[in-house]
């Protein structure tokens, strides 16, 4: 009955992870030769990383990212496209972000050019920064629309 109750509140409390673990280690025999620190630990483990991974998917879906699947792992490295590894991998660790600088992507039409702002930008995101894909182009038309309505900042006119 106790046991119930706090599965209850745990999940009124919005812990469903904790709940769910809770639940897992009283079914599971194995974890009663466990101390309390070490199963509440697991515990506590479990809800973390489900909020982690709840927010790294909330931040890839309201990025809106044309290629929601890129990543910095799967980067082609062909000789044609001239990529540099070193300063991808540079970049992906985000200190670009953190030092306020910017990326410019140029190049030919079909070089892969969203692929690796997608592949960045979901590198921001597994870093828990906030993303937004947009294209220079749907930029520059809400910076125009903006502007005509004089709804965007001073420093931008």
């Amino acid at each position: 009955m106790l046991n119930t109750t706090t599965v209850t509140k745990l999940r009124e409390m919005k812990l469903s992870m904790m709940a769910e673990a809770f639940q897992h280690q009283l079914k599971e025999s194995s974890f009663q030769n466990l101390s309390f620190e070490e199963r509440f630990g697991l515990i506590v483990d479990q809800e973390w990383s489900a909020r982690k991974s709840n927010r790294l998917k909330d931040l890839i879906k309201k990025a809106g990212f044309d290629q929601p699947g890129a990543c910095i792992e799967n980067i082609d490295y062909f000789p044609d496209r001239k990529l540099d590894r070193e300063l991808i991998t540079k970049l992906s660790t985000c200190n670009y972000i953190r030092e306020h600088h910017n990326i410019l992507l140029l190049g030919a039409t079909g070089c892969g050019k969203t692929y690796l702002a997608c592949a960045l930008g979901i590198s921001a995101a597994r870093n828990f920064f906030k993303v937004k894909y947009v294209r220079l182009q749907d930029l520059l038309t809400d910076l125009q629309i903006a502007r005509a309505g004089n709804t965007f900042p001073k420093a931008m006119q």
